[in-house]
């Protein structure tokens, strides 16, 4: 993992870092808008990948927020899941003996499907914004994210077990919420599907450069 401050984002999918006073262009593997955390001078954690057929030879891996790293990777959440429910730290999908990844199921295409005395969908959402030791999410308005949630409340109705399951990318998360603020709209869907039976979990994360994994459950307020 190399270091360096962050410069400008000109787009969502690259960023330019000031790595030992050398300007390199890195691929940000998020779309999310990560205001409060990529501004000019921001400490990143950038990984290096030379390989021929990647446009960049840097990705941007980590953020630095209150003495602590946060990750900003969309992909690694469904990862973490996994893992996270083998090793037994996400204690209420355990005793499934199957994990498969990208379900389809109706309309719908799953991250997680688990089998065992019963099927049960689990819809991951990777979390980067904090504000006051709280995380949020979404950081921009997602429709996608809630049809994703119409799946899963399909899913209930149709007499299998659906989980929702927020994975907070830091340790200095608290708690969790909807960001009813930048989208209300997602934030009353989540609260629509807890009611029909969708289970609204999150965990956070123990985030290292040299390691990431789901640490403990933290509380839900809807």
């Amino acid at each position: 993992m190399l270091y360096g401050k962050f410069i400008c984002r000109p787009n969502r999918f690259i960023a330019h870092v000031d790595i030992s006073g050398e300007e390199v262009v890195c691929h940000v593997p998020n779309t999310g808008r990560l205001k409060e955390l990529l501004y000019p001078g921001a400490e990143v954690a950038v990984s290096y990948h030379p390989f021929s057929h990647r446009k960049t030879k840097y990705e941007l891996q980590m953020v630095k927020k209150k003495e602590s790293w946060v990750s900003i990777h969309s992909q690694l959440p469904n990862a973490l899941a996994v893992e996270g429910i083998k090793i037994g730290t996400i204690q209420e999908l355990q005793n499934y003996t199957v994990i498969n990844r990208e379900v389809t199921y109706g309309d719908s295409r799953f991250d997680l499907q688990l089998i065992g005395k019963n099927i049960c969908f689990v819809e991951v959402k990777g979390v980067t914004l904090e504000l006051e030791n709280w995380s949020y999410f979404p950081d921009a308005p997602t429709e996608r994210g809630r049809k994703h949630i119409d799946g899963l409340i399909q899913a209930v109705k149709d007499g299998h077990r659906a989980v929702l399951l927020f994975v907070a990318q830091m340790d200095i998360a608290k708690g969790f919420s909807p960001n009813a603020h930048m989208d209300p709209a997602f934030a009353q869907k989540v609260k629509e599907a807890a009611e029909a039976g969708v289970e609204v979990l999150a965990y956070r994360c123990l985030v290292s450069p040299y390691q990431i994994k789901i640490s403990e459950k933290i509380p839900v307020k809807l």
